[in-house]
């Protein structure tokens, strides 16, 4: 990490707090630093407690971003105002950095329902021709066919693989298959394939700056309620932690 990084915790996880997350991951992806990023959320640290290797993957991760609303929170009821980024945000801002200039460095997506990743690739390739998207496979695959996607991206070496299978599905899936390619860089990105491919959308620009995307996803999603039971029990543990530091 670099000397302009600050590593904070969130309930004893890391998070990576600074000002340009995008400077630094282009200068691993130059330089062939393999890298895993995680995109911490409220529902992420609760699943962690309960999940040992979850947690160990986001001990591991060379970066933790702070992603949902609930980790800005946290850190602001400890007196430290920080920016929220969203993975999917971060996801774009690199691939947008990436299909700048030719010969960029190739990307693989990898996740959602069948076609959805590859449509999410069309889309992505219309935006940014330069954009080298070397290869687009859905998450449901048959354990032959997962045999064949490891060969793939041996033989490919993408040096950014987006993983699109959620939670804790696709931290678990990085910190198995990340030696297939040693050099890249791996992001979690849980739906944003579904946005890429103009299957779901995002909540509108107000609801997330009143940290309510949440809310939205819940509207679209209304199975997520079960999931969403980890926010209240976020609130209280950062509350309790808070009352217990003063």
């Amino acid at each position: 990490m670099s000397e302009a990084a600050l590593l904070d915790s969130v309930l004893g996880l890391p998070v990576h707090l600074m000002d340009d997350y995008i400077t630094w991951l282009r200068s691993r992806l130059e330089q062939g630093i393999g890298t895993h990023v995680i995109t911490l959320n409220a529902e992420m640290t609760i699943q962690a407690e309960q999940h040992t290797a979850l947690a160990h993957a986001i001990q591991q991760a060379e970066l933790v971003i702070p992603d949902g609303a609930g980790i800005v929170l946290y850190m602001l009821l400890r007196g430290k105002r920080i920016q929220r980024c969203p993975g999917i945000e971060l996801a774009e801002l690199l691939l947008h950095n990436l299909g700048q200039t030719p010969n960029s460095s190739p990307v693989f997506f990898y996740g959602g329902s069948p076609g959805v990743a590859t449509k999410a690739a069309k889309t992505w390739q219309q935006r940014s021709p330069h954009l080298q998207i070397v290869g687009a496979e859905h998450g449901y695959l048959s354990p032959i066919e997962s045999e064949k996607l490891a060969q793939t991206l041996q033989k490919l070496q993408p040096k950014l693989i987006l993983v699109g299978l959620g939670v804790p599905r696709q931290e678990l899936w990085i910190t198995q298959n990340r030696h297939l390619c040693p050099q890249a860089t791996w992001i979690g990105i849980g739906g944003s394939f579904d946005i890429w491919a103009g299957v779901k959308s995002r909540a509108p620009a107000w609801l997330g700056d009143n940290h309510l995307e949440w809310l939205y996803r819940l509207y679209q999603e209304p199975w997520r309620w079960r999931r969403m039971s980890a926010l209240p029990k976020f609130a209280g543990k950062a509350l309790v932690h808070r009352l217990t530091q003063i």
